[in-house]
């Protein structure tokens, strides 16, 4: 074949895209995407998607437009500011009793999801197993996944979500080398009590597991204190402890988070960190810094939610939807039983369609589907928005 023949060829040829093995086969679009997307197509009010439809504390701007303007663009540190890190150590000492090392034990982060994703992939190797408390959130188990590790799913208790370490302590392997929890919880807005944390202690202390310890709803514990895993000698010693200023402040679009974790377990997750994210943006770290100095922010958020939880639980109180327990975080759940025999998804999909309200199915927090007649709704939103989704579910 000469050459112009072979460029005729080639022109004719359509362009060949090489198509590897997915590494995330069983994955496709989250449940928080395709709710949020029918929100907007329906015009429902979006009461799925896990975030504030509010704007966070004018203070909090101004402190990162100094930042700015003073010149900090450049890169932070690759552990983050040395000055942000100083006031977490001191808000997880007067919080929780601990104080962590700013220079050893204390990393800025991306957000949580990329906090969580660095821890497993600096502890986990192939042939690994980590738990997962099920439901959970929809980066766990992907985070396993492509750090080589095989997820063992272990469900909370049905109805209650509290652990069950009987279960728990049946998953329990030579192979584990993690478990994942997260309190206060989602999707199911359960507080883990102090005896809860205690036996979780007791249970691991004969093994060689690692706690990844999601504490972004940190600031959101209603009915008692908040038990962080840093408060329990030798549940810190072997944690990554994760929370998330976008949570706390109101600022997810930020994705700024913070995890702390004893110096030779923060040295390995410093090996990944420089090389997925490197550091996170400086004039938000800086910022955080300068507006943290005071605590009234945090220490307020509990009251701050409990009066939207009462407003939207009272809105609630007359409908067929009944409400479940919320001690925590910005979501309640409730059993549709009363309303409808769909599934948790198609109710989903009837309810947005049909009702202007988006809400999401706590079955999408299941490997298997597990359907309970459940669902979630958030309610950080501006009591404006609460009304309006309210008005459309005491009609159902």
């Amino acid at each position: 074949m000469n050459s112009e023949t072979l460029q005729a060829t080639l022109a004719m040829s359509a362009p060949r895209t090489p198509v590897p093995p997915s590494r995330l086969p069983a994955v496709g679009t989250t449940i928080f995407t395709v709710m949020s997307a029918l929100a907007t197509e329906t015009g429902a009010v979006n009461l799925g998607q896990g975030f504030p439809d509010f704007h966070c504390d004018p203070a909090l701007l101004d402190a990162v437009d100094r930042a700015m303007r003073g010149g900090a663009n450049q890169y932070a540190p690759m552990a983050g500011l040395a000055s942000l890190r100083e006031v977490m150590a001191a808000k997880i000492e007067a919080e929780h009793g601990r104080r962590y090392d700013p220079n050893t034990e204390i990393t800025i982060t991306a957000g949580a999801t990329q906090a969580i994703l660095t821890a497993l992939i600096a502890v986990v190797q192939p042939g690994d197993e980590v738990i997962v408390l099920e439901p959970c959130y929809d980066s766990y188990v992907p985070g396993i996944v492509m750090a080589g590790g095989t997820p063992v799913r272990v469900p909370l208790v049905p109805g209650s979500f509290r652990p069950d370490f009987g279960r728990i302590a049946a998953a329990l392997s030579p192979r584990t080398r993690a478990i994942i929890v997260n309190s206060p919880h989602n999707p199911s807005a359960t507080v883990w009590t102090r005896e809860e944390m205690l036996q979780l202690q007791a249970l691991l202390a004969p093994t060689e597991a690692i706690v990844i310890s999601d504490e972004v709803y940190e600031h959101m514990a209603f009915d008692g204190a908040h038990e962080s895993a840093s408060r329990f000698e030798e549940l810190a010693a072997r944690s990554f402890v994760v929370s998330s200023f976008g949570k706390t402040l109101h600022v997810t679009g930020w994705k700024v988070g913070t995890v702390v974790a004893p110096a030779a377990l923060m040295a390995e997750f410093r090996k990944v960190h420089q090389f997925n994210v490197f550091s996170v943006n400086t004039p938000m770290q800086q910022g955080l810094a300068d507006y943290l100095k005071d605590p009234a922010p945090y220490r307020g958020l509990p009251a701050f939610y409990r009066q939207k939880r009462e407003f939207f639980r009272a809105g609630l109180a007359g409908s067929r939807l009944r409400l479940l327990p919320c001690e925590g975080t910005y979501f309640q759940c409730v059993d549709i039983s009363a309303v409808s025999d769909l599934s948790e998804a198609d109710f989903c999909q009837w309810l947005a369609r049909t009702h202007g309200v988006a809400a999401i199915p706590m079955s999408a927090f299941y490997g298997d589907g597990f359907d309970q007649h459940v669902v979630r709704f958030c309610f950080a939103k501006k009591e404006e928005t609460l009304s309006a989704a309210l008005e459309r579910l005491q009609r159902l």
